[in-house]
């Protein structure tokens, strides 16, 4: 199975080929992706109307260009999938859109993906996992715990009642001077800061509920940032190592919580998987290893690449869909808001969604 996806739900144009195999393994045959971080950067966070005007510029080119380098035809493949949300709207129209035009001229099955639903199905691209799993899902507009049960069978766990992580890690980052993305320039800064120097709380820890809370970690950093100012390198550096590990610490016990709470539900997890952007930090990646070792569980990471914004993953929940029977109608709308649970599938669509397709 060859399908082509399309992703444009925020500053990334993407466009993936993407081979699925009878035995239900993944192949990337091609993932080409845009980033317009040059484009933003002037203003310290993504501009949405610049974001959609660059989607509309770009995206024709994108898919030419991963058509290509998969070296495959239209004829070829057997279906076109397209984050149809969440995400920003303008950028989501222009993907959805482009994704109903090609369907509609080659005569192609739709699959419009939900953003999160990718990052959820992600790991299985790239190692052999069966379900059901639990995911940690951390974005710049996402943090949530979620059992992953099958192909469209989602159940959340815990969610971030204010700030997402990656959100939280901007913020930090612009308050103090750091340019954008803030993401990565926190995570650089904190290498060589001392994390000890400045006590930050650890949100909810301790609690018997698997929910996250960033709001009150950063504002603890900048009344820190206003006690101090005006701030040295070696400030910024410590302020952002407090502030990276008191988001690690309060994660790990999070995570702890959110995979009792799986045992409890569903039983014994396959896997501890994480999947969205701040998944690429390497302090984080290094603190789920702690996680999943303590709790003798399997983890799984896919690339950096993988877990940022990108076509591939867009296809590959395309391909776990329709090799499932399930594909949208040409009118079906964007979303600027979508849940993952609310991507759980029918009876009539999946018959069996806790199989191992």
């Amino acid at each position: 199975m060859l399908v082509l996806g399309i992703e444009t739900t925020c500053d990334e144009t993407a466009a993936a080929v993407i081979e699925r195999r009878e035995d239900g393994s993944g192949h990337i045959r091609s993932n080409v992706v845009h980033s317009q971080i040059k484009d933003h950067a002037p203003f310290g966070g993504v501009v949405p109307e610049i974001a959609a005007r660059a989607h509309v510029d770009l995206l024709d080119g994108l898919i030419d260009a991963a058509m290509r380098d998969a070296g495959t035809h239209y004829e070829d493949l057997d279906g076109i999938a397209a984050a149809a949300g969440p995400g920003l709207i303008g950028g989501v129209i222009v993907g959805l859109t482009t994704a109903k035009a090609v369907a509609l001229v080659h005569g192609l099955p739709l699959i419009a993906v939900n953003h999160l639903e990718a990052h959820a199905l992600t790991p299985r691209l790239v190692a052999p996992l069966d379900f059901p799993y639990c995911m940690f899902l951390a974005s710049g507009g996402h943090t949530q715990i979620v059992a992953v049960l099958g192909v469209g069978n989602y159940v959340r766990l815990g969610t971030t009642v204010d700030d997402a992580i990656g959100e939280a890690f901007d913020k930090v980052a612009k308050l103090l001077g750091l340019p954008y993305p803030g993401g990565p320039q926190v995570e650089r800064a904190a290498a060589k800061g001392d994390a000890t120097r400045f006590a930050f709380p650890r949100p909810m820890l301790g609690r018997p509920d698997a929910n996250f809370s960033l709001s009150g970690l950063k504002t603890a950093v900048r009344q820190e940032a206003e006690h101090h100012r005006p701030l040295s390198p070696q400030d910024i550096d410590d302020l952002c190592a407090g502030f990276q590990a008191a988001v690690l610490q309060s994660t790990a016990d999070r995570l702890n919580v959110g995979l009792k709470l799986f045992r409890e539900r569903f039983g014994t997890p396959t896997a501890l998987v994480a999947a969205g952007g701040v998944a690429a930090n390497r302090a984080i990646r290094a603190g789920l290893e702690e996680v999943a070792a303590k709790a003798n569980t399997r983890l799984v990471l896919p690339p950096p690449e993988l877990c940022t914004d990108n076509g591939a993953m867009i296809a590959w929940a395309g391909a776990e869909r329709l090799v499932l029977g399930a594909s949208d109608a040409l009118d079906t709308a964007p979303r600027a808001r979508w849940k993952l649970d609310e991507s759980t599938a029918t009876p009539a669509q999946f018959a069996n969604t806790r199989a191992n397709f």
